[in-house]
């Protein structure tokens, strides 16, 4: 017994004494300041991030680094028309590996999908997606007394994965084939309500 009891002391000491080691930071106008971390338990692996947001011509690099779950670790786009968010992230398991700057791996080029997007109040704008856009997404988003239905394209990995957006919009569902995420008017400002989707990604 206690062998037993000394045998788990000895195995949490030495998972405590290597935990891996990442950096951390956020950039909200390109590189950022770099912090040393150790990642807390379920934090797995190393993540170098570049989030590029884009509202109509403009456009926005963040770089994010941080301790992640391995099943985060994704490279995808969601376009909902007026807005798109796309994602590049490498991952690395040993200490201190995210130390390069990700570069954005997107790609703006039009596929052959078709989805419906919102805009204004109304939403039956049909959408043509890009780069590896191969999903047609339906969202809702709540701000203040405010909810919103919010449709557009998505990579198939940003379904895969769904906390990467249900953190911030709720009933999220994908559906393949053109057109498939049908059409709906809304009243509220789209601008307004994907700020919280923004929000997380730089600051998580």
């Amino acid at each position: 017994m206690h062998l037993n009891i000394f045998t788990v002391l000895l195995f949490a000491l030495f998972a405590e004494g290597h935990s891996l080691k990442c950096y951390q930071c956020t950039g909200l106008l390109g590189s950022c300041v770099k912090e040393e971390i150790k990642c807390s338990t379920g934090d797995a692996v190393c993540a170098s991030q570049t989030t590029v947001q884009s509202i109509g011509d403009a456009s926005q690099s963040m770089q994010i680094k941080s301790c992640t779950e391995p099943k985060t670790c994704v490279n995808g786009s969601l376009n909902l028309g007026i807005t798109r968010t796309a994602i590049t992230m490498q991952c690395c398991n040993t200490d201190f590996c995210n130390s390069r700057d990700t570069s954005d791996t997107s790609s703006k080029k039009p596929n052959e999908k078709q989805c419906y997007y919102c805009n204004k109040n109304r939403c039956f704008n049909k959408l043509s997606c890009a780069g590896t856009e191969d999903y047609c997404i339906n969202a809702k988003a709540n701000s203040d007394s405010m909810s919103m239905t919010l449709k557009g394209c998505a990579s198939k990995s940003m379904c895969d994965v769904p906390s990467q957006i249900t953190q911030v919009y709720t009933d999220v569902s994908c559906c393949q084939g053109n057109l498939c995420n049908s059409a709906k008017s809304i009243t509220q400002n789209l601008l307004l309500l994907s700020w919280p989707f923004i929000s997380y990604i730089m600051f998580h």
